[in-house]
């Protein structure tokens, strides 16, 4: 019985990823978006337990691992994908509506990184391109951040460049050559995960500042650092 508690939560990530693209596909408003992204962090967390809980009930399996990327695929490739079409179709002038389906390119690429992640032996320490779950939080944090900054409004002017450029620059991040740090601990020591404990706390600090605000700052410093740690040890 236990060996399928993991196979359960990985589909809890499955249906919040689920809801989470319906009330994206009928929001009304961007705000409404705010909700997707709740259901989105939900996801996550499902998304990080199940792993844990594989491991603590010594329950791997090779049917749970490949549950788990169709699960992210839904919930941190889809579901940004909504988002980005939702807001685009709520910026856009009508005759150029058809534009709004290019934000499903994220979830094309999210599809890429995922396969990608499932036979590159190379990850298992550490990641090559930005990981779907931050990449989708980076996405629905923007919800928050046009409903809370009105200044940053600009970025929906009519075309919506800065939207486009967005869904570019994230794709590429998906499945480029970029090693970046794995919050993997096979200690606990200062010394060996220094970076870990820098981008952890730095993050703690700017989400009680800016709240989902800080996620683009967030992604920028966990870059960062991870271009510190393989500039230090490449290898």
């Amino acid at each position: 019985m236990k060996k399928h508690i993991p196979n359960f939560i990985t589909c809890l990530n499955l249906f919040s990823g689920c809801i989470a693209a319906v009330y994206g596909i009928n929001a009304v408003e961007i705000s409404d978006l705010k909700v997707v992204t709740y259901l989105m962090l939900l996801a996550a967390f499902f998304d990080f337990i199940d792993g844990f809980a594989a491991r603590l009930l010594n329950a791997p399996s090779i049917i749970g691992k490949e549950l788990d990327s169709l699960a992210d695929m839904v919930s941190f490739g889809f579901v940004p994908g909504v988002i980005l079409f939702t807001i685009l179709k709520h910026s856009l002038a009508p005759d150029y509506q058809y534009l709004a389906y290019s934000g499903f390119i994220v979830t094309i690429f999210s599809a890429l990184r995922l396969a990608k992640f499932n036979v590159d032996e190379r990850q298992t320490d550490r990641f090559i391109g930005v990981p779907t779950p931050i990449n989708a939080l980076f996405i629905g944090s923007f919800a928050f951040i046009l409903d809370s900054y009105p200044i940053i409004n600009w970025v929906l002017e009519h075309p919506p460049f800065f939207i486009f450029l967005l869904i570019i620059i994230q794709s590429y991040l998906l499945v480029c050559e970029l090693p970046l740090i794995a919050l993997k601990f096979k200690s606990f020591d200062w010394q060996s995960n220094k970076l870990r404990y820098i981008l952890i706390i730095s993050s703690m600090v700017f989400i009680i500042l800016f709240k989902f605000a800080a996620v683009p700052l967030i992604l920028l410093i966990y870059i960062l650092l991870s271009l510190v740690e393989y500039k230090v040890s490449p290898e």
